[in-house]
């Protein structure tokens, strides 16, 4: 340090050198703290799991002034909400909380942790619950990738389609096998009707019916009769499910008839009751979803943002069977008619 007298004798520092420091020293700042908010950014985004067991499942990350929050599909079941998503340091951590009930019929409060490493466009992720006394258990390690960004909407009057492929030939099930071998099967043909019959007994696992032939893009026209309680779904490629459902006279909800299982919610209410024999005019293409149920557009071209519960994969981006759901309730199809998109 100078002395008082020196520093008093000193040229002042003029006031243009001042701000022109003041503005460097604030911009330096700026860039530390975006290169910070990208660090935590570079987790946003949407991933294919395949979870522990080899099932599908999905992972979507937001991010939102500043805020980073997420979404998850494990196995079966719909799109929910995490507790909380965070990144420490290389690191995505997401809590999950569930709450079952024990043999007791006790509510239990159990705490999953996800903790996620990303190596470019992979995810190595690791899971672990924790009961509310703090003992872990349930560890498992599994895989995610980055779903690549949706293409634009495309314009479906210059999409060309194929030839008409009936996938049911009102006679039998040929072209068509259980997706596991080893289920019990509900289906059999009656007066040229595909019919589904469950019948809920102990031991028993009905199965679900997928065609041997698969697909990518298309068209996929079909007739459903619902039952009391139906609920059954078409899956597009074994990934999306179209929902099949007795949801008649119900207020709009993206697990009703036609809707996009958990994704897309109808934009208008087009079923018809039960007994009646309703139509269904279904297109994907380029990862986005056309659905006219009963001649009403109730999906309009919309993204698909991945993969549905009960999905065979969580791969997007190959052919995959037409699959009609058989596990849970009864319900009747007939007139499967499919045209592949050329492209």
């Amino acid at each position: 340090m100078c002395p008082a007298e020196t520093c008093r004798n000193s040229n002042p520092i003029p006031p243009t050198v001042v701000k022109s420091s003041v503005l460097c020293l604030l911009a330096a700042l700026a860039l530390v703290s975006a290169g910070s908010a990208c660090a935590e950014n570079a987790f946003v985004g949407r991933y294919a799991l395949t979870i522990p067991g080899g099932g599908a499942g999905w992972l979507g990350v937001d991010e939102k002034d500043g805020q980073l929050t997420s979404s998850v599909l494990w196995g079966g079941g719909s799109v929910v909400p995490t507790a909380s998503t965070k990144v420490d340091g290389d690191k995505l951590i997401v809590t999950r909380i569930a709450k079952p009930k024990n043999k007791q019929g006790k509510e239990e409060v159990i705490t999953e942790t996800i903790t996620a490493t990303r190596a470019g466009d992979a995810l190595n992720l690791v899971t672990v619950k924790t009961k509310a006394d703090g003992k872990e258990f349930g560890r498992a390690e599994f895989t995610g990738k980055r779903i690549a960004d949706l293409p634009p909407a495309p314009d479906l009057s210059k999409v060309k389609f194929g030839d008409a492929i009936s996938l049911f030939n009102g006679k039998d099930l040929s072209g068509w096998r259980l997706v596991k071998p080893d289920s019990d099967s509900g289906w059999s043909v009656q007066d040229g009707t595909l019919v589904n019959r469950v019948e809920k007994e102990k031991g028993k696992h009905f199965g679900n019916l997928r065609t041997d032939a698969e697909f990518e893009d298309f068209n996929i026209k079909l007739e459903v009769r619902t039952q009391e309680g139906s609920n059954s779904g078409v899956y597009l490629r074994g990934v999306y499910e179209v929902q099949v459902m007795e949801s008649f006279g119900q207020p709009l909800d993206s697990h009703h008839m036609g809707a996009l299982y958990s994704r897309i919610t109808p934009s208008v209410a087009a079923e018809k009751p039960i007994g009646e024999w309703q139509t269904m005019d279904i297109t994907l293409v380029d990862r986005h979803l056309t659905v006219i149920l009963n001649g009403k557009t109730i999906i309009d071209n919309q993204p698909v943002l991945g993969c549905t519960g009960g999905a065979l994969t969580s791969d997007e981006f190959h052919p995959g069977p037409i699959f009609l759901q058989g596990d849970h309730t009864n319900v009747d199809y007939r007139n499967i008619v499919l045209r592949p998109v050329i492209k």
